[in-house]
């Protein structure tokens, strides 16, 4: 019987270990796509407590202690920390073969030094001991553990309203480590909710110092903020859709449903799409013109639970996978900016696993031999950001394109302790490998041993960093 979670946790084989350990493990983290907030790396902020750094906004923890019967004033409610951290050591037991299971002791391990398994009768002594190191330790910070887990860039996920003010500040006070924007315009697309979208079109009127009052106005006011963006090194974009939308309009279309919409009058269903697809059909152009990447997570149905949305707001926990047929609309999109040639380097996340080889598949349509893997399937994303997730995201990957161009892991997370993601990321990957070689699938003496390696370390770090040209 393996020791849980020692140094091989999760290899196999010797050269699954080898893999990790000398070609995996060293690699810098390019986490290009998170939720950070950036006034916090600005700041260097200090966390008060262990709880307020591993609580504070995590809604996979939350899901799991609400699953366990824990009072709501014990994970989001006037609690103090002592008693939710308590809460949660008393949840920890419960989650054996959850993910949290490993995540938790993987931040204790390579955070804190801690390799005692959290439970109630160690919760008291694992509390004192993290907090100590928060309130004393000046390596503990926002920045200082960036450094500690060896990240060269992050990119955070912000609104076109936003100022970046915080960004300007990371790049001004010579941080060693890369913090850029991240361009994210859902809101632009709310015409569902009529109210929101008109509240969120004078907030960027007034950022972009536009007086909009038509659509021309609202687009040249997106142009503005994308300009601005850009100067402030944004490269990347991101979407959180539904669904994707690519149904046919005419601008004269678009342009009465935003005034409806503006004015604060229902859509329909169908005049609701049609403005979607304007819209992202708007910013991917956008994207293609600046060379940026652009990104799309899609699927997630948001916010079911009305009890707790009208309680405590959206991302506490209460979202679930979505089932929309989609593959039509995602072909008809990409296939319309390829042929116009405004297709950029584009990922896609799926969280269905069901889309796996959909996804998969739609990727190698549109490649055109400009970039390597211009078109990328995104690592397994939220529900799926776990080890069978990741093995069935490989695998498929692996056997319907080129696994060798995949530009690897990202956290997707508001903590600063979600970077040994990225480690148990790289440990099922080589793990795979690992087993493939030692099964006699894969050869592993001459150029393919190199190549292997190689293949490693490219998966984990070069890859990214030539995707996105940083």
């Amino acid at each position: 019987m393996k020791a849980f979670m020692d140094e091989n946790f999760l290899l196999e084989t010797d050269i699954a270990q080898e893999l990790y350990h000398r070609h995996a493990a060293p690699q810098p983290i390019i986490d290009y796509h998170c939720h950070l907030d950036p006034a916090m790396v600005a700041d260097d902020y200090r966390f008060q407590s262990i709880t307020e750094l591993w609580l504070g906004g995590d809604h996979y923890k939350w899901r799991a202690m609400r699953t366990n019967g824990v009072h709501e004033r014990l994970i989001t409610g006037d609690a103090s920390d002592w008693e939710k951290f308590e809460a949660w050591a008393a949840t920890m037991p419960y989650c054996l073969r959850n993910p949290l299971y490993h995540w938790t002791h993987l931040e204790l391990k390579t955070a804190f030094g801690i390799n005692k398994r959290l439970s109630p009768q160690t919760a008291r002594e694992i509390y004192d001991a993290c907090n100590d190191r928060l309130q004393h330790d000046p390596a503990f910070t926002a920045r200082g553990l960036m450094r500690h887990y060896n990240v060269e860039m992050v990119c955070t996920t912000d609104d076109p309203v936003d100022d970046l003010r915080h960004h300007r500040a990371v790049r001004e006070s010579g941080f060693e480590i890369k913090m850029l924007p991240a361009w994210r315009p859902d809101k632009a697309m709310g015409v569902e909710n009529p109210k929101a979208f008109g509240e969120y079109v004078k907030r960027l009127g007034e950022a972009a110092d536009v007086d909009i009052r038509t659509f021309a106005d609202f687009t040249d006011a997106l142009q503005r903020r994308h300009d601005f963006f850009h100067a402030e090194g944004c490269r990347l974009s991101d979407h959180g859709i539904e669904e994707f939308y690519a149904e046919p309009y005419t601008d004269s279309e678009i342009s009465v449903i935003f005034n409806n919409a503006f004015n604060g009058a229902e859509l329909t269903k169908q005049e609701i799409r049609k403005f979607k697809s304007a819209m992202l059909y708007f910013f991917a152009v956008q994207d293609a013109e600046t060379d940026w990447v652009q990104q799309y997570h899609y699927g997630p149905l948001r916010n079911n639970c009305t009890r707790l949305f009208q309680q405590l707001g959206p991302d506490i926990g209460c979202d679930s996978i979505g089932d929309a047929r989609t593959a039509q609309a995602m072909a008809r999109f990409l296939d319309q900016l390829d042929y116009e040639g405004h297709l950029a380097r584009t990922i896609l996340y799926n969280i269905n696993p069901a889309d796996n080889a959909m996804l998969a598949t739609m990727i190698g349509n549109f490649q055109d031999g400009s970039v390597a893997g211009k078109i990328q399937w995104g690592s397994g994303w939220w529900f799926m950001d776990q080890k069978d997730g990741m093995e069935r995201q490989l695998n498929t990957l692996s056997q319907l394109g080129l696994l060798s161009r995949f530009v690897g892991m990202l956290t997707d997370s508001r903590s600063f302790l979600s970077y040994p993601r990225h480690e148990y990321f790289r440990r099922t990957l080589c793990n795979l490998l690992g087993n493939d070689i030692e099964q006699g699938l894969l050869p592993f003496s001459g150029y393919e041993e190199q190549r292997v390696r190689q293949m490693v370390e490219d998966i984990c770090y070069n890859n990214a960093k030539a995707y996105f040209s940083f």
